[in-house]
């Protein structure tokens, strides 16, 4: 979805194509032909050139947009969090809400250790927010916020309670609003 938000966010043209990969779409051979990695999203350009992994596909859409900072301190924070979000959020709040949502594991049935990382997450992405609205501390929403919000607004589906975060609760908010996704 994050894809999406921002090609609508910019107003931009796009065909949608969904692709099960609960039935194995992004393995068949033509999808692999298009990305090796066998991965949703992906997006092809006008050129017929590809352009793979959500943050990547971001990154290229949002050049020159108020959603890159053109303050280097401020974009090298965002990339800090675009980072971030591969390898110590999504691992956790993502994995559980799909054991939960999509393998139709029981709570008790979900990996531990996902919902302990995952609370470290929420709770990292909570003491960030009481100095600051948005993450990469600017005074406006920038990719960091859109990647972020992608999981953290359902994390709830994978069973994450976030009472304790009241911060990340009203940037949710303050994220779906600047992408108009509420």
């Amino acid at each position: 979805m994050k894809v999406k938000w921002m090609l609508d966010a910019l107003g931009r043209d796009y065909q949608w194509v969904e692709v099960d990969i609960m039935s194995g779409g992004s393995r068949t051979a033509e999808f692999l032909l298009l990305n090796p990695f066998g991965q949703v999203p992906t997006l092809v350009l006008e050129d017929g050139r590809v352009v793979t992994q959500s943050n990547a596909i971001l990154l290229h859409l949002a050049e020159h947009s108020g959603w890159i900072p053109t303050d280097p301190f401020e974009r090298a924070k965002m990339f800090e969090w675009l980072f971030w979000e591969q390898y110590s959020h999504e691992p956790y709040v993502a994995v559980a809400r799909f054991q939960r949502v999509y393998a139709g594991r029981a709570a008790d049935a979900v990996e531990p250790r996902l919902m302990e990382r995952g609370y470290v997450a929420l709770g990292h992405m909570e003491q960030a927010l009481t100095t600051s609205a948005w993450l990469a501390g600017g005074q406006a929403p920038t990719l960091a916020d859109l990647a972020l919000v992608a999981y953290t607004r359902v994390a709830h589906e994978g069973g994450f309670d976030l009472a304790a975060c009241p911060n990340v609760r009203d940037w949710i908010g303050r994220t779906e609003a600047a992408l108009g996704i509420i």
